[in-house]
């Protein structure tokens, strides 16, 4: 297994009932897969640098997680279909 680190950035609009069901079900996804998520760090609303998609700011959310690749490329289909998702950026940790 590799260790992944994820960053999303869900729509500023979600209630915070929507952004706990985003968080827990995109941690489901790595869990059914038999990965293992090491850390789910919520940091709340922060502004943009710039304008995305007319939007000024958004929820961020980090989670660190252990699986086999073919896992991290579920999750980040499941991140790139889902409408509350602004933006994600998965990144494979060295070491």
């Amino acid at each position: 297994m590799r260790n992944y680190e994820v960053m999303y950035i869900l729509h500023p609009e979600s209630s915070e009932e929507e952004i706990k069901k985003l968080i827990a079900r995109f941690k489901e996804v790595v869990e059914k897969g038999a990965g293992e998520v090491i850390e789910v760090n919520p940091w709340g609303r922060k502004k943009f640098a710039y304008p995305i998609e007319k939007l000024t700011e958004g929820y961020y959310v980090v989670m660190n997680f252990k699986s086999e690749p073919k896992i991290a490329s579920e999750l980040s289909r499941q991140l790139k279909i889902n409408d509350k998702v602004v933006r994600h950026l998965l990144v494979r940790e060295e070491g």
